[in-house]
């Protein structure tokens, strides 16, 4: 039986995020903290995560170590996602990853509802997670305005809304998450 060109792309997909999930459950040298939390926000105009984006991110959050407290739709307003972000970080989780509502449209307000809640931005995740979206094709990603920063004692990481950048995204991000974590509560 000949497939066609969908049951190729699906394999290819399926083949990615196991991939992507191998990646993201190797923990780093100084090993993972057990009880570190995440926090997904998903972007959708329609409150629905119709691609199931969150719950690839909150599955490769779980493979890398993090206990997922929730899985959180907002629309694309500015002050929905700055709430959601904001609930996240007053409420002590170690990492929160939004997606979608990066690119260049009217309504992608993300990195704005972001970037006011900051404390230090982190450009070098910010331009890895941009690079290696590109290299691996999903355009989405390299044309992300997505901000990746600190805000009080939480890692919060802006991604795109495609599955390529939120494999990709989440693969430099798994790897660099306990070490800032472990950095950003040391005392």
């Amino acid at each position: 039986m000949a497939t066609s060109a969908f049951d190729e792309t699906t394999r290819d997909e399926s083949v990615a995020d196991a991939a992507a999930r191998e990646l993201a459950a190797t923990p780093d040298a100084d090993g993972p903290d057990p009880l570190a939390r995440a926090l997904v926000v998903v972007v959708a105009d329609d409150h629905q995560d119709t691609d199931g984006l969150g719950a690839l991110v909150g599955e490769l959050l779980e493979e890398a170590d993090f206990h997922v407290d929730a899985t959180v739709v907002v629309s694309g307003d500015e002050v929905e996602i700055r709430n959601a972000l904001n609930t996240a970080v007053i409420g002590g989780v170690d990492v929160v990853i939004s997606v979608g509502g990066v690119g260049v449209r009217a309504r992608d307000v993300a990195p704005e509802a972001t970037e006011s809640l900051l404390d230090r931005r982190l450009p070098g995740i910010e331009e890895a997670v941009r690079s290696s979206g590109l290299a691996a094709g999903a355009t989405d990603a390299g044309l992300s305005r997505g901000l990746a920063g600190i805000s009080g004692q939480t890692l919060v990481v802006n991604l795109a809304d495609s599955r390529a950048a939120v494999r990709d995204g989440m693969a430099t991000i798994t790897m660099l998450a306990h070490h800032v974590i472990a950095d950003i509560t040391e005392f």
